[in-house]
């Protein structure tokens, strides 16, 4: 937590991460005047891990941004998101839109051009891990070899730079205890819990608070093919797109990315 301002601003991390990933963005929001929160997502850090895949559904995570906004004792908040925090905050402005008073997501695909570009070879053959991370047992063990080996490659593979210590660290809180399940469990249920089939059968509605996309083009798991159609998913859209950034856009380019989410948060409040 940092700031005081009357604005809650609302930071949710990606996977495999936690909320230090917004370590460059806390402190330059909260002298902007904006109170900033950056909390780990459930079965992340130092949380707790609720067993099983259903607990870890969209609903429940859009239940858990809804406690943190009570406990903050906030009625709207602007929620900034990354890969799963992204998709956790798309889906809390369709569905809970009342509170929310404007989103920021940061390579993090709309539901609905993810499920259009996953029927496409394009991005297929960069999400073949879904399908790996859907087995029992294996991916953890896979995850986990070596001290979290793994873990380590996919940030020295999609990230541009990132500290050798925070990697470690990264590699040291995917392998405690239930971690890495609870971390799995989130493509898990979106894929075949009973969440999902809800979410699915809603459909999408269109996104009505302001939306900011900030989107790093080396995006080595994620096309840019799912930038297309966007504006019809959403009232008021802002895209920033990043030549020289990949996944973890907020990693390599933070300066930008925080420059970039002041101008448009203090544009919109000047609206």
């Amino acid at each position: 937590m940092a700031g005081s301002g009357r604005k809650l601003i609302l930071c949710l991390h990606g996977f495999p991460e936690s909320a230090v990933s917004w370590r460059h963005q806390i402190g330059p929001l909260a002298q902007a005047g904006y109170q900033v929160w950056a909390p780990d997502l459930r079965g992340y850090g130092g949380t707790t891990r609720p067993t099983g895949i259903d607990a870890y559904r969209i609903e429940a995570l859009l239940d858990d941004v809804t406690g943190l906004l009570d406990a903050a004792q906030v009625q709207r908040a602007i929620l900034v998101g990354h890969d799963w925090g992204g998709i956790i905050a798309w889906y809390y402005a369709m569905r809970r839109a009342g509170r929310v008073e404007a989103l920021v997501s940061v390579n993090a695909p709309h539901p609905a051009c993810f499920e259009r570009e996953v029927r496409h070879w394009r991005q297929w053959h960069r999400s073949w891990y879904m399908a790996f991370f859907q087995m029992p047992w294996l991916p953890e063990a896979a995850l986990s070899a070596g001290h979290g080996y793994v873990i380590g490659k996919i940030f020295q593979r999609m990230a541009e730079q990132m500290p050798d210590d925070l990697i470690h660290m990264y590699r040291r809180q995917a392998c405690e205890p239930g971690a890495l399940t609870a971390m799995l469990n989130y493509y898990r249920a979106a894929l075949r819990g009973r969440g999902a089939l809800r979410q699915r059968r809603l459909g999408y509605a269109t996104v009505p608070v302001p939306t900011m996309v900030i989107w790093g083009l080396r995006d080595h798991a994620l096309v840019g093919q799912n930038l297309d159609g966007l504006n019809d998913c959403v009232d008021d859209l802002t895209v920033v797109t990043v030549a020289d950034a990949g996944h973890f856009v907020h990693e390599d380019k933070p300066e930008q990315v925080t420059r970039d989410m002041l101008t448009w948060l203090q544009h919109h409040e000047q609206t």
